[in-house]
């Protein structure tokens, strides 16, 4: 990516797509901080990464609690904050008939609002890096939905307007804002699916790669989109779908 040691705060990086992320930039030889509700595995997750000989520390933290804390945090382990990859997210997958509006707030709560206060707070620090990159992880389903799940989909978009808004509003200060839209990936909260025929068939139609996405195949976008190459790249969603969201 470059051979300056960047700081980067990873959050919802206990598992699946973020801990990708987190692994690939600690392995191109930065400074990682994984944020993550399980303290254990992740202090696990850094252990295997600092066998291997990088820098990885564990900030075992709930984004919906307190996430000026989590900002905080990373960037006094880290002596600053160069990239922040924001990850982590809450999933309710209920129809408009059993969803409840506490219910629709409580996901926004954490999905957006939190959203918003950790990139808030992570902004001073991010504006002093010579390079400075927020990026949001979101989804194929800020664009494009499926029924029934509206606080996901309502969240994710609203999440991607998020992006675009603070790309305008802080590139003067040289710092990026993108976002990553993922399509459907092989992890844990959906391996199940992974292995229905069923669900293989809609695979097979809708996305022209015909199979999910592998984990690991998100994070070159992380690296790309944090990497100098980027340095012009800014309000933009990187989509990693197979190909999905093209198709009609």
């Amino acid at each position: 990516m470059t051979e300056d040691i960047r700081r980067v705060l990873v959050t919802g990086a206990t598992r699946g797509l973020g801990l990708e992320i987190a692994r690939a930039f600690a392995r191109e030889g930065q400074k990682v901080v994984l944020n993550g509700r399980d303290g254990p595995a992740l202090e696990a997750r850094c252990a295997e990464l600092r066998r291997e000989g990088h820098f990885a520390e564990a900030l075992a933290a709930d984004l919906g609690d307190d996430p000026e804390a989590i900002a905080r945090s990373a960037a006094d382990t880290l002596g600053g904050l160069d990239v922040l990859v924001h990850a982590a997210s809450i999933r309710d997958r209920r129809s408009t008939d059993d969803l409840d509006g506490p219910a629709f707030a409580a996901l926004l709560d954490v999905n957006l609002t939190a959203s918003y206060r950790l990139a808030r707070a992570a902004l001073p620090w991010l504006q002093q890096s010579s390079a400075g990159r927020l990026i949001f992880v979101t989804s194929i389903a800020a664009r494009i939905a499926r029924s029934p799940d509206p606080a996901h989909t309502a969240s994710k978009g609203g999440l991607e307007a998020l992006a675009r808004s603070l790309a305008v509003e802080f590139g003067a200060d040289n710092l990026t804002v993108n976002a990553i839209a993922p399509g459907w990936f092989v992890t844990d909260p959906n391996r199940a699916l992974s292995e229905d025929p069923r669900v293989q068939a809609f695979i097979d139609v809708r996305i022209p790669l015909k199979r999910w996405g592998r984990p690991e195949e998100i994070a070159p976008a992380a690296l790309f989109l944090a990497s100098p190459a980027a340095s012009f790249v800014n309000g933009v969603t990187l989509t990693v779908d197979g190909g999905m969201s093209a198709q009609m």
